[in-house]
Parts: C-alpha cells; sequence; structure tokens
C-alpha cells in the first residue's frame, strides 16, 4: 500500500465509479482496475462492490476512506508547517452563524484584511451544527458557533455573549406569558440552529406544541415576515436593534435570554500564523467589548 494507491483509491470512492476517476486522473480505466485489485490483495479484503451503475464502498472501505482522508489531511498540515515561516498569508476560511455574520464580523474581518492582506480570508454561514462538523472534517479553520461546545477535539473561545429577544410586529401587544404566542406560527432557521433549538426547548419545557414552523434562510427573511405579521421569532438583541428602533418590529424579553458565541478550531491541528493572528485578534475584541462594557 503506497500513497499513489491510496490517492486512486480515494477517487474512485468519491467519484462511485471506475471510469470517472480514469477520467479524473488520466489514467486507462484498466490501470486504475489492476490498482484496486492490487491495494484489496495487500489488504485481504473487498474494498468495492461492482455494480451496473459503478461501485460502492464496503463497510472495510469505508474505514479505509477516513483513514486515507486522514493521511492526506495530515501530509497538507505537514507541507503548510514546514513552509510557515509566521508570517500570514494564504487561505483562512472561516465558518459563523448568520446572526453573527451579520452583525459582529463585519468590523473583524475588515481589520484583519487590512492588517494581513496576504491572507485570502474568506467567510461561510450556516447553523451551529453545519459549522461544527465542518471544522471536524477540515473544512473550515475556524468557526463562530453558539456555546458551550463539548467536543474532546475541540478548542473553544468564548468572544460574544448575546441576548435573545423574541420579535413580533408592532401591533403585537406586550407579552406577560409565553402562553401569549400560542397560536403564533413560529419563524426560524433550518434545523442545526441553536438559536431554534433553544426556542424549541423552552416551548416544550412549557409543555406548548406551536401553530405552526416556517424555515427560513436568512436573518432579512425572518425579520420582514415578522414585520409584516406572518409570526414571530427569536433572535439576538444586537441582530435587531436597528429595525426596533426604527420602529419595524418590536422586541420581548425572554426569562434566561444569554447565550454565548465561541469561536471553535481543532485542537490536534497544526495552527498556522494567519489563524493564530485571526485569534490574537478576537481577544483584543473581547478587551475592548469588557472596558465599553465595564
Amino acid at each position: 500500500m503506497d500513497l499513489h494507491s491510496l490517492k486512486i483509491f480515494h477517487s474512485v470512492a468519491k467519484m462511485g465509479s471506475i471510469s470517472q476517476a480514469a477520467r479524473e486522473l488520466q489514467y486507462a480505466q484498466s490501470n486504475i482496475t489492476m490498482k484496486i485489485k492490487q491495494l484489496e490483495s495487500d489488504l485481504q479484503t473487498t474494498l468495492f462492490y461492482r455494480h451496473n451503475r459503478g461501485t460502492a464502498l464496503t463497510d472495510k472501505g469505508s474505514m479505509l476512506l477516513t483513514y486515507t482522508e486522514k493521511i492526506f489531511d495530515l501530509i497538507e498540515e505537514t507541507k503548510n508547517m514546514m513552509n510557515d515561516d509566521q508570517t500570514p498569508r494564504g487561505p483562512l476560511i472561516i465558518g459563523s452563524m448568520e446572526t453573527t455574520a451579520a452583525v459582529r464580523l463585519p468590523v473583524l474581518f475588515s481589520k484583519y484584511h487590512k492588517d494581513f492582506p496576504e491572507v485570502d480570508l474568506t467567510l461561510k454561514t450556516g447553523s451551529t451544527e453545519q459549522n461544527i462538523q465542518a471544522v471536524l472534517q477540515n473544512e473550515l479553520d475556524g468557526a463562530f458557533v453558539a456555546g458551550p461546545i463539548n467536543h474532546p477535539d475541540l478548542i473553544q473561545k468564548e468572544v460574544f455573549e448575546e441576548e435573545l429577544m423574541l420579535i413580533t410586529d408592532t401591533v403585537h401587544p406586550p407579552i406577560s406569558s409565553i402562553k401569549d404566542i400560542q397560536t403564533r406560527k413560529l419563524l426560524v432557521f433550518h434545523a442545526g440552529c441553536a438559536y431554534r433549538e433553544k426556542f424549541e426547548l423552552w416551548l416544550q419545557q412549557e409543555k406548548m406544541i406551536p401553530n405552526k414552523i416556517m424555515e427560513f434562510g436568512t436573518i432579512d427573511g425572518i425579520i420582514g415576515c415578522v414585520a409584516a405579521g406572518l409570526g414571530i421569532s427569536m433572535l439576538p438583541q444586537s441582530v435587531v436593534s436597528k429595525q426596533v428602533q426604527e420602529g419595524i418590529i418590536r422586541q420581548h424579553s425572554i426569562p434566561n435570554g444569554k447565550v454565548k458565541t465561541v469561536f471553535i478550531y481543532r485542537k490536534d491541528k497544526y495552527v498556522p500564523a494567519s489563524l493564530i493572528k485571526f485569534i490574537n485578534m478576537l481577544s483584543e475584541e473581547e478587551e475592548l467589548i469588557n472596558k465599553i462594557e465595564g
């Protein structure tokens, strides 16, 4: 078993087809087939099921794919470490919840880009659950998620504290009890959103079943539909403060509405200079916020 064989195996596993892998790698299909058979012989196991539509991984094949991706990630990490002269440069991919990206990150990203112009900084938004999985799978260098996060492979750093608010249209009367909202539609982000989970858990604890749940992919969509009287939602105060001040929507406090936003990154992965500088900038931002609030 060598890296070349593993590369061929990885391509067939991902493509689900020997012919497609051959086109991608620009090899003869017979060479691909021979390499796979040789690898199966070396490992004394069957890695693929063959069928009319292509190939499918066996259980042992799935296990080998997991280890193969770890090997390739480690090789890439080793190259990055050897080439890293502690000057921040190259790609840095950061994940974030939609709400955090909209309110908290523009100034931070602008400052980082100005201080470290050689870094190709990319932002990808998604739910807390999606961001955690992307960091674990090395698709993101780090991510802003709702905390706390307890995972043995992740380091978390508290960066923001948000206060969640119920939001309604402006004609909605004051909400003094959760029973005041039992007949309203809930407007929420897709499954995996930590704020949605907190909202639904709250209702569950109060033994309430919402009339209807409508899912949205953007903050603007939720706020616009809340303002139009379609239903209610729960979002951080920092996200809705402008619309509240402008009289577009109304906010209502809820008990135990505090939630931490944490920045996560892998514990077992080499941390490049670009990410170190980003984390240091987060610490400076946190100190500044603490001084202002103090």
